[in-house]
């Protein structure tokens, strides 16, 4: 068998197993094998696919977690895997003329587009531990913020349908005390029973803030309705259960964000992030787990780019000068740098100026705060280099 000096791997990532299929030069199958999700049969798999050529290049479909231990051990053992996206696999299954659908046959389709496409990937790090700890602390706080809306507009809906002038008096998902409320009482006749001075007593032994003004606007919205309405018992047990459920998902909610306080604080870069006008540490938090080590960004426009702010050229023949916004950009962090520009443009003067410039010039909205997120790229990046904070 001729020696082979290099050779390509195509992994099709899952969460029980992987499929991986190495080629040589020509396209041809050296190797097509089901891994395990274990770290013992991986590494059975990467020791029998690294003893074939001196070098081998790795290409994954998924770079989430159900990768996570392939990726850490092709790093640990000196691979530098990149990752080719479900979009590009499918144009190019079409493109070599396969018509199958199986982990096979799209774990060859990697290894083969990988032939001439492998530099032009974009590799895959192992985060550093404060990223990977941001990363699923601010996915998980998205996720319960998440479910404490939808428990709101469900409490509230409910609410609606048998007390609906309690719901237009109280801004629950701005009243704590309101909730608090909801958890103890949730019908005209028993808010009514309790009569206000021991409903002001009950909500103070609970904790909430004026609570007498609580129970006045309480009281005032159930003598404002005598008529009880058909399914009152039963939206009131299902408002009790969601108010109790938005009680105890603020409370995680809470903890999870004391959590990520402090392990942002322990990133080199937290102090520079939290200097910028418009940036709290929950943004703070999001971009710097979206846009990971910002080294890897030769230069601020390419920052830019990745975040989708640059535009791209369209020209075609005669057509010339025309440029659309990016198909293919980090939508995290694009999101983190358009909501701290948004927020400067409340609250900096010097933002604000530049955003009302913008639109004066007749610029949308959003592409008015757009260029105030370019300006505040361009600054992040001079305080990144010079190693200090953001002054007024």
């Amino acid at each position: 068998m001729e020696k082979l000096d290099e050779v390509w791997v195509g992994v099709d990532a899952g969460k029980g197993h992987h499929w991986a299929c190495a080629v040589d030069i020509a396209g041809n199958t050296l190797l097509s094998k089901k891994i395990i999700n274990g770290e013992s049969e991986i590494l059975t798999g990467l020791s029998e696919i690294l003893s074939l050529p001196p070098k081998v290049n790795w290409v994954i479909d998924i770079s989430s977690s159900p990768s996570s231990l392939l990726i850490a051990l092709l790093v640990t053992h000196g691979q530098q895997p990149r990752y080719i996206t479900g979009t590009l696999v499918k144009q190019m299954s079409r493109a070599l003329g396969s018509e199958n659908k199986t982990d096979a046959n799209d774990a060859h389709v990697i290894a083969r587009t990988s032939i001439f496409a492998a530099d032009r990937l974009s590799a895959i790090k192992v985060p550093v531990q404060v990223i990977s700890d941001l990363s699923l602390l601010t996915s998980h706080r998205t996720d319960l913020v998440r479910d404490r809306t939808r428990a709101y507009n469900r409490m509230r809906d409910t609410l609606t349908g048998v007390f609906p002038a309690l719901e237009r008096t109280f801004n629950f998902s701005a009243h704590k005390g309101a909730v608090v409320l909801l958890t103890g009482f949730q019908t005209p006749s028993g808010i009514r029973r309790m009569g206000r001075s021991r409903l002001a007593a009950w909500l103070a032994k609970r904790g909430v803030r004026l609570a007498h003004g609580v129970a006045e606007s309480a009281i005032e919205a159930a003598e404002a309705q005598h008529t009880s309405l058909p399914g009152e018992d039963a939206a009131a047990e299902i408002v009790e259960d969601l108010a109790a459920s938005i009680l105890n998902l603020s409370e995680r909610i809470a903890k999870v964000e004391k959590r990520m306080d402090k392990i942002l604080a322990e990133h080199p870069h937290s102090h520079i992030l939290l200097s910028m006008p418009g940036m709290g540490k929950i943004l703070a938090a999001e971009l710097l787990v979206a846009a990971g080590d910002f080294s890897a960004y030769a230069t601020e426009g390419k920052f830019a780019s990745a975040a989708g702010m640059v535009p791209v050229s369209r020209d075609s023949g005669t057509r010339t000068g025309v440029h659309l916004r990016p198909k293919r950009y980090s939508r995290p962090l694009q999101r983190a740098l358009f909501l701290s520009a948004q927020a400067s443009c409340l609250h900096h003067v010097r933002d604000r100026e530049y955003y009302l410039r913008k639109r004066a010039q007749g610029m949308r909205n959003s592409a008015a705060i757009i260029c105030v997120a370019r300006r505040q790229i361009r600054m992040l990046w001079t305080l990144l280099e010079e190693g200090r904070t953001y002054q007024l």
